[in-house]
């Protein structure tokens, strides 16, 4: 898989099949526009593509706004070559970008610098300056410019057309099952193992503390069972997302900790995945850290009871 990050330098002239749009979370809506764009350039002798920015544009219309993402740019690459696409074109949004119309970025971007034979569009996908571009004004042009275009019908899963937003939402209250049918696999979360304040290891349940990757969109705060991966190897975990109320109510930063199941090794700055099954329970303060030990016990036997 190529990845372009410049469309300055890129001159070449290789006839593509493409689709554009920020593809977060690499969904199973997304993989039927995919495996529809490599069918498709297979058929046509083309080369599979996808015009997608990094970081979202929404940091550059609002350099303020915490936008919070499915996929960090590592896991959106990394299912993006899973998926056989062949061309990355990852575009910096800009002033330049932002004030191109829907037939400007399709005449100069799509056709003649990225030489697109062959575009595949989402069902409700908008482009260009104040959303001008979608499905109808690439039908008029592609006559004009010499390209074909089809656009796909939204999949769906529990009757919902799937979605980043959808998928958002569901990790917002707590519905990971859900989130993940419509992902098409488990929600991961990598990051470094940090020092904390060492208080889980004195009431039996020492638990490694993960520094979130920047922008990167935990689900609600709670109890959750997870996946947990350490240089590949898997092992049962249950995760905390919170403020730690019981112990710490005067801290109002959130903390994402994972008690690792049958694991006892030293593991302070080294990467770990988590992969989130399902939801536990909502964040909870209790009257006392007995009351705590005995929820921690029935989360250690909800866990150890999962069917993973």
């Amino acid at each position: 898989m190529k990845i372009i990050r410049d469309l300055t330098d890129y001159h070449d002239k290789t006839p593509l099949a493409l689709s554009l749009g920020m593809f977060d979370g690499v969904h199973l809506g997304h993989l039927s526009i995919i495996n529809t764009l490599n069918k498709i350039a297979k058929k046509e002798h083309l080369e599979s593509a996808i015009l997608s920015f990094w970081p979202h544009p929404r940091k550059f219309l609002n350099p303020d706004d915490d936008v919070k993402m499915l996929n960090t740019l590592e896991e959106k690459l990394e299912l993006l070559e899973k998926s056989g696409i062949q061309n990355i074109f990852l575009k910096t949004f800009d002033e330049e970008f932002r004030n191109l119309t829907g037939t400007e970025f399709c005449e100069q971007v799509l056709i003649q610098k990225l030489n697109v034979k062959h575009i595949i569009i989402g069902h409700d996908h908008t482009f260009g300056k104040n959303k001008s571009g979608n499905f109808e004004l690439l039908k008029s042009l592609s006559d004009e410019l010499g390209f074909k275009v089809n656009q796909l019908e939204a999949i769906q899963k529990n009757d919902l057309n799937v979605s980043s937003t959808k998928i958002r939402i569901a990790l917002s209250e707590g519905r990971i099952k859900d989130a993940n049918e419509m992902l098409g696999y488990n929600y991961p979360l990598t990051g470094k193992v940090i020092h904390g304040k060492k208080l889980g290891r004195t009431i039996g349940y020492p638990t490694a503390n993960i520094e979130v990757p920047i922008n990167k969109l935990l689900p609600k705060s709670g109890a959750y069972v997870v996946e947990v991966y350490i240089d590949n190897q898997f092992y049962k975990g249950m995760l905390s997302v919170g403020t730690n109320p019981t112990i710490d109510d005067k801290s109002k930063s959130l903390h994402t900790e994972v008690y690792i199941l049958d694991f006892d090794q030293d593991i302070y700055d080294r990467q770990i995945t988590i992969k989130f099954r399902d939801f536990l329970h909502d964040e909870i303060k209790f009257e006392g850290l007995e009351k705590l030990i005995e929820k921690l016990d029935e989360d250690k036997r909800l866990t150890q009871e999962f069917q993973f």
